[in-house]
């Protein structure tokens, strides 16, 4: 399949200084970035589609490097996600689509990062928003980086069109008291504790 056909990029940050709590010197961070791209199966029912995976590598690199680079770099990262609106002329399989590309971009551009990225997609059209999920990078047991950000653009997806969201964080949330295990405490092993 052809190179995936761009329309546009959108990068979101958000600084979080407290939810209700004491303000803290050092804002946790969030950000995501969207790409819209051409859906080349929408329309009509595609059996092989696995291809298009192999395709959106590429961009999924770029969207982590420009996201990474945009919260302070590779090292600041702590948490991360990932997810997809498929227009109302794809279906959702369409979105599943990201699941590898997205992923391992992450995990390629953040250095070997350990656990699975959570991910979340759905069809709908322009405006609709979409939770996606965060965990820690390399401990999915992290109870402190269990959060969510919600992403979307106004006039997309069009019918014919995928949004792909990366979604990365500086830190724990802001006010994080909930127990269970710690960043500190993380072994490694297996992407999970």
């Amino acid at each position: 399949m052809p190179e995936p056909k761009v329309r546009k990029f959108a990068i979101t940050i958000e600084e979080i200084y407290h939810d209700g709590g004491k303000p803290v010197a050092e804002p946790l961070k969030k950000g995501a970035i969207l790409a819209v791209v051409e859906n080349p199966f929408a329309g009509s029912y595609h059996e092989e589609i696995e291809g298009f995976m192999k395709d959106l590598e590429p961009l999924g690199v770029e969207m982590a490097r420009r996201l990474s680079e945009a919260l302070g770099g590779k090292d600041a990262i702590e948490g991360y996600g990932k997810g997809a609106i498929v227009g109302q002329a794809g279906e959702l399989e369409h979105g599943a689509l990201w699941h590898v590309p997205g992923g391992y971009a992450m995990r390629e551009i953040l250095g070997d990062a350990k656990a699975i990225v959570p991910s979340t997609k759905k069809v709908g059209g322009p405006g609709t928003r979409l939770d996606v999920p965060v965990t820690h990078i390399n401990a999915s047991y992290v109870r402190s980086h269990f959060d969510a950000m919600e992403v979307g653009i106004g006039d997309a997806p069009r019918a014919n069109e995928i949004v792909l969201a990366l979604v990365m964080t500086t830190g724990a949330r802001i006010h994080a008291r909930v127990g269970g295990l710690k960043a500190a405490d993380i072994k490694g092993e297996d992407g999970l504790r």
